[in-house]
């Protein structure tokens, strides 16, 4: 359940389009079903992470290199789910309003979906390959949002950058957690952190740390 959970927003980027071309106006309410359904089914994780448990949930991926796509619920993780989630339905309810009559509103359900989706998939993450990609795909997703107004110059300027920036942060990042799993011995986060004391006496702990900062201060919205 939650593999679907985490991939059903980008199954809904796919849809979306073709589901605005039917509902129109409605499109908004019917796509935020799908972020008030995410609230539901990781608000029963709630009663047991207030009790101090903590889930872990793992799936082959590629079991010959130690990369599996596996997720991590906690109590910081399940904040920023509802975060993404609640504000994800409002500004797609928001979106059709303020965008009605936009001809390419139905790409914008779309990206906006890849993006939450990208986003649930990384504040998840517990494999440091699979919060790569999801970082890279909050990239990718950004990069369409910011330059959705294709037409204008400056967003496409303002895209081209944001891309840019954020790759060579995500090359940053990539290296710094690769290091990581190195000094810790896993790929995992839920094992790394209880192996703490054995990546801080790491020769390469300080690399570490910057390149993770590094990767960290190239995203826009570190606040």
């Amino acid at each position: 359940m939650m593999l679907v959970a985490v991939l059903s927003g980008f199954a809904a980027s796919l849809l979306a389009p073709w589901l605005y071309r039917i509902a129109r106006g409605a499109t908004g309410w019917l796509i935020a079903g799908l972020p008030f359904g995410l609230m539901i089914y990781f608000g029963s994780f709630v009663a047991a992470i207030a009790a101090g448990e903590v889930f872990v949930f793992s799936y082959d991926w590629a079991p010959s290199l130690g990369i599996r796509l596996s997720f991590l619920v906690d109590g910081l993780s399940l904040l920023f789910v509802f975060l993404i989630s609640g504000i994800g339905a409002l500004i797609v309810i928001y979106a059709g309003s303020y965008l009605a009559g936009h001809p390419h509103l139905g790409r914008f359900y779309a990206i906006i979906l890849l993006f939450m989706a990208s986003m649930l998939g990384l504040v998840l993450a517990d494999n440091i390959i699979a919060l790569y990609v999801f970082w890279e795909l909050t990239s990718i997703s950004s990069y369409f949002l910011i330059g959705f107004d294709h037409n204008r110059e400056a967003a496409r300027a303002a895209a081209l950058q944001a891309v840019l920036v954020t790759g060579a942060g995500g090359l940053a990042l990539l290296a710094g957690m690769l290091l990581l799993g190195q000094a810790g011995g896993s790929l995992e986060f839920s094992t790394l952190l209880e192996n703490g004391e054995l990546v801080r006496t790491d020769p390469f702990y300080l690399s570490i740390v910057l390149l993770v900062l590094a990767g960290a201060f190239t995203k826009s919205a570190q606040v």
